[in-house]
């Protein structure tokens, strides 16, 4: 049998999860894990999320019990999925220091995210070397497992890239003893929040797992649609409609084929499309929250499988910087 490929990524632990995530992320782990040909290791990337919320941590462990609790709620099955926390795994950090030893400046200032950021997100101080150093960073945690592949969006390509030239730069030092990571691309559905804009806590625009039907169905009710639908006999365009995203998502095809028709021709009213979309998203929403309730009544198993994860995590990362170590010449004599 063919050795099977590793897979990782990781989530920065902010609680709950919302469809977003489900849909942009999480979904696309799930099939993933049941892959014979991949063996899949997927984090609370705690430390990332330090690279920007480094003045608030006081809620990050119990925001990463939450997000984990939704993780297995949502299928993610802990028997075919290494399920960790990226700072019980030290060897990131270290991999992460050894990396930036021959890793230039100007590659990661060059990375779009860098400065689009810290124009976003103004509100905080983010001249820090963790921020500088995010990619570094996700070098070491995708370079720790020698994994080959890595799901990304079109927007993270950069951010790959630059793993894969840092991969390169080591090996010309030190031989070839890492891996370099390829992309899979994934072309993740459109999630837009309850205000027409991508669905973000930031924005306060979020559904999480499981909410209950009251707040599911008020939140679809008041929800943006196309904006040029000003009248209920406006034709509209639902490429500019974030409840029909959703009917692509909930929906059946001959639903959805519908729904497009019907905006289109102004057929229908977006009251009707939203109700439509609640016949097909309140019971979908109903089987997490299920799930969700029977996880949580055993506390226990989640952390058992985090505990699991954690151990085989340390593992094969731990083989991984042996090798490093031997390759640098760094491994340390019998005197320890």
């Amino acid at each position: 049998m063919a050795e099977r490929k590793r897979v990782v990524s990781g989530m920065r632990p902010t609680g709950r999860l919302h469809l977003g995530n489900l849909h942009g992320a999480l979904a696309n782990w799930i099939e993933l894990s049941k892959r014979d040909d991949l063996e899949c290791f997927f984090f609370s990337a705690d430390w990332h999320a330090l690279t920007t919320g480094y003045a608030a941590t006081a809620a990050i462990r119990a925001d990463e019990r939450e997000m984990f609790v939704d993780m297995l709620a949502a299928g993610l099955d802990p028997a075919r999925a290494t399920l960790f926390v990226q700072s019980a795994v030290k060897e990131h950090a270290e991999l992460y220091l050894l990396l930036g030893m021959v890793t230039p400046n100007p590659w990661l200032e060059r990375i779009p995210a860098f400065k689009e950021q810290q124009q976003e997100l103004r509100d905080r101080e983010l001249n820090t070397y963790g921020f500088l150093g995010y990619p570094l960073l996700m070098t070491a945690d995708v370079a720790a497992y020698r994994a080959s592949l890595v799901p990304v969006g079109q927007d993270q390509l950069a951010h790959l890239e630059l793993a894969r030239e840092i991969v390169r730069r080591f090996h010309h030092f030190y031989g070839d003893v890492l891996v370099e990571p390829q992309p899979l691309l994934t072309k993740a559905p459109k999630v837009w929040g309850t205000d027409g804009r991508k669905m973000s806590k930031s924005y306060g625009n979020t559904i999480v797992l499981g909410e209950d039907e009251e707040s599911t169905r008020r939140k679809i009710l008041r929800a943006t649609t196309d904006p040029a639908r000003v009248r209920r006999q406006d034709p509209g365009n639902p490429e500019n409609c974030g409840i029909f995203h959703l009917h692509e998502i909930y929906s059946s095809p001959e639903r959805v084929a519908e729904v497009d028709r019907g905006c289109r021709t102004a057929a229908i009213g977006c009251v009707d499309c939203k109700r439509g979309l609640l016949t097909a998203l309140l019971p979908a929403q109903a089987k997490l929250r299920e799930r969700r309730e029977a996880i949580l009544a055993k506390p226990a198993q989640v952390d058992e499988a985090v505990s699991a994860g954690n151990e085989e995590a340390r593992r094969v990362a731990g083989e991984t910087l042996a090798a490093v170590r031997d390759a640098m010449h760094l491994s340390r004599g019998a005197g320890g």
